[in-house]
């Protein structure tokens, strides 16, 4: 598979899979378990067939090392779905996302005792402030949509400050598991096929603790308004064809980040990605009609521009610009 093919299905996949969870969220805003079960169960049986052969080959990196990262993955991605629960619009939520990078550095420099250029540093301090703006932005609108009684307005912020606090922890254990797994890396190889089965197939006796809301939310879905699935022509609860497409389309996503991580250099990676959230972005404000200022869009475009800055995509341009001067001054 060619590296346009693996860029198409990043972009069509996660776009496609931000609507769909935008679709299920604005009906049902706590279906995060729900949706995060399906992911996990889908992936897992995907990687039980044609990774693991049905349990008969053995894996590369040892069992008890994919306990500790399916423990910390499985905290993150039940943390960042459940937290729209709590009052976080789907455009914060995507920017806060972003922030990766910052939580990257810090625990870089703590834990791996690593040193950056001042392009990084500024780049971070870019990305922080960017994010900062965004969550000022929003905290303002949480306030005046709960304009109510003072009561109630102090619940809703109170509930938001939650969301934007399982949103911080979830990046830091999200960034604490990158510099987990690049460890296991570089002992035993890179397996990310591997990884990506036992992070996804581990951590699913986790849910029997999220059961209850699992199968409340499943009957809130089967009683949804129902509709014909085009070409096939069968009738299902339209919750639960969202709920399909974006099974899919995050398989879809995951499958093409994987295929460009072993085709591409890290910084095409970064890039495409980065490009990738902030379309998802647009069309999320666009389409949804989600409220966002002037002031967010400053500060979305500070965090791109220091994601950009951070990958050091400038120098990369302004070194294949330069390539063939540099060449014929060589030559002559």
């Amino acid at each position: 598979m060619g590296t346009g093919f693996a860029i198409a299905l990043v972009f069509v996949g996660c776009c496609s899979n931000v609507v769909s969870l935008e679709l299920l969220v604005r009906q049902f805003p706590g279906c995060g378990n729900i949706v995060t079960f399906a992911q996990f169960l889908f992936i897992a049986l995907e990687g039980f067939i044609f990774e693991t052969h049905f349990g008969r080959k053995k894996p590369a990196i040892p069992v008890s090392n994919y306990v500790i990262m399916v423990t910390m993955f499985f905290t993150v991605s039940v943390i960042n779905n459940y937290a729209l629960n709590f009052n976080i619009a789907m455009p914060l939520h995507m920017i806060f996302r972003s922030g990766s990078l910052i939580a990257n550095m810090i625990l870089g420099i703590i834990i791996l005792k690593k040193r950056y250029s001042v392009s990084k540093y500024l780049s971070i301090a870019l990305v922080s402030a960017g994010i900062f703006i965004c969550t000022i932005m929003s905290a303002k609108q949480v306030n005046v949509a709960n304009e109510g009684s003072e009561e109630q307005s102090f619940h809703a912020f109170m509930r938001w400050l939650i969301g934007i606090g399982m949103l911080t922890f979830a990046l830091l254990m999200s960034a604490r598991m990158g510099i987990f797994q690049e460890t296991l890396y570089k002992q035993y190889g890179k397996h990310s096929k591997e990884a990506l089965f036992y992070n996804h197939c581990l951590p699913l006796p986790g849910f029997l603790l999220l059961s209850t809301d699992i199968y409340n939310h499943g009957v809130y879905f089967s009683q949804s308004t129902p509709t014909v699935v085009p070409v096939v022509g069968v009738t299902v609860p339209l919750m639960w064809l969202y709920l399909l497409i974006n099974v899919i389309t995050q398989y879809v996503c995951i499958r093409g980040v994987f295929i460009l991580t072993t085709e591409c250099a890290s910084l095409t990676v970064t890039l495409v990605v980065t490009l990738r959230k902030f379309l998802s972005l647009i069309f999320s404000i666009m389409y949804f009609q989600n409220p966002f200022t002037e002031w967010h869009w400053v500060g979305t475009g500070v965090v791109f521009l220091g994601t950009l800055l951070y990958t050091e995509v400038w120098s990369s341009v302004r070194a294949a610009l330069r390539g063939p001067d540099v060449k014929e001054k060589k030559a002559d």
